[in-house]
């Protein structure tokens, strides 16, 4: 019998995520973005990683094999672009400064890093898709990491 909800919750609060803010273009040219902690490399030859995208989200149907996407890891004092994209209502990107990337994805400024990908598979994951991406360019920068721990923001100290 599977676990109960809560205590899936709880258990995975204990483990510390960075926080990331995935970033695309729409088909109409609008950014989209959303605050995502389930983001992982996946390979090193070739260079993949994945995320997992709540089916529900404004971003999700977007998504498709060859489209582009950025990983944006925030640093410790971006909780703000954490929140701003959490939330499904609003201007997401009015007073968070991006510029578009190589691929054309909204990457967001002061970031401790940004990767750049190109969607190379979709997956089925329950109430989420599994995005593979294939890496086209990483932005690396000095900076500690946001990090998500027990249900809050955290940073390394």
């Amino acid at each position: 019998m599977p676990i109960d909800k809560a205590d899936f919750r709880r258990a995975l609060g204990h483990f510390a995520a960075a926080v990331t803010v995935v970033t695309s273009k729409l088909k109409s040219g609008e950014p989209a973005g959303i605050t995502v902690t389930a983001f992982t490399s996946l390979s090193l030859e070739p260079p993949l990683v994945l995320i997992c995208i709540d089916k529900r989200a404004k971003i999700h149907d977007h998504l498709e094999k060859d489209h582009f996407f950025a990983v944006n890891i925030l640093n410790e004092d971006q909780e703000a672009v954490s929140r701003r994209f959490a939330a499904s209502e609003g201007d997401q990107f009015r007073e968070v400064g991006y510029t578009d990337g190589a691929t054309g994805a909204p990457l967001i400024h002061d970031t401790v890093t940004s990767i750049e990908c190109k969607i190379v598979d979709l997956l089925p994951g329950g109430d989420h898709t599994i995005v593979v991406g294939e890496v086209e360019g990483a932005h690396v920068r000095e900076g500690k990491p946001l990090v998500y721990f027990r249900g809050g923001y955290a940073s390394l100290s």
